[in-house]
């Protein structure tokens, strides 16, 4: 009988903490699919982050090092540099990425470190209790920000695809989500090509999850995807920004 559907080799099988309906699983699935696509089990180390990402070591089969908060970019950095040869990712949230560690996000892809970051967005500190994140959308509750995100006192919601793209180092800038199938499939795709990029030696590579955090959100799983598709997705648009070709690397 041929097989269509397959349990990824570079996941662990083991059992899932994250909340029901989080899309962190989702995501896990997609990148050690894109590790499997491309041969790169046995030559990928991963960098934990702090955050809802943190237990990555628990789920991908590969060699993973620990981070303090934020400085997943500089710890993977250091890592490829004293290992070329070897295929160095990190999953991190936006508090993690886009609060803490914004230096460390913007300086390495302006390096053009030859990395892959996946950046999970699901506009809040999923972790800690469900904090305004840099991400956090305006007019949304949270914790902190319990009348809502006003721009007056909080500022606007940091896109960072968008500006990670204008970074001369910045090989390939994706942003895409998982809320639906259809874009399931183009996320895939994204991951896919973000580790290729690393592959052939083209530079800083970064895609953008928009992500459900229904706990936090207090919301169902079905209308937190609801929440990404209609809230999110206008404010932060999918697409592919940035993609460098191999001839504009010379």
């Amino acid at each position: 009988m041929k097989a269509v559907f397959d349990y990824p080799r570079s996941l662990k099988d083991t059992p899932f903490h994250f909340c029901p309906g989080c899309h962190h699983g989702l995501i896990h699935r997609l990148v050690a699919e894109a590790i499997d696509a491309h041969g790169l089990q046995n030559d990928c180390i991963g960098v934990a982050s702090v955050g809802c990402s943190v237990f990555m070591y628990n789920y991908f089969d590969v060699d993973v090092v620990e981070a303090p908060h934020g400085r997943a970019p500089a710890v993977a950095t250091g890592v490829k540099r004293v290992h070329p040869d070897k295929i160095v990712f990190s999953i991190q949230g936006d508090g993690d990425l886009a609060a803490i560690g914004t230096a460390e996000i913007i300086h390495t892809a302006n390096r053009g470190e030859n990395i892959t970051i996946i950046f999970v967005n699901n506009t809040t500190y999923g972790m800690t209790g469900g904090q305004m994140a840099p991400t956090t959308l305006l007019g949304q509750v949270t914790t902190t920000s319990p009348y809502g995100r006003q721009f007056q006192q909080d500022g606007y919601p940091i896109r960072m695809a968008e500006m990670l793209a204008t970074l001369e180092g910045s090989a390939y800038v994706a942003r895409v989500a998982v809320d639906r199938p259809a874009n399931l499939k183009k996320a895939k795709r994204s991951i896919r090509d973000a580790f290729r990029m690393q592959k052939e030696g083209l530079g800083f590579s970064f895609v953008e999850v928009l992500s459900a955090c229904p706990t936090d959100w207090k919301m169902s799983p079905l209308d937190a995807c609801k929440r990404v598709g209609e809230e999110m997705v206008p404010y932060f648009p999918l697409g592919v920004y940035k993609e460098r070709e191999a001839a504009d690397h010379l």
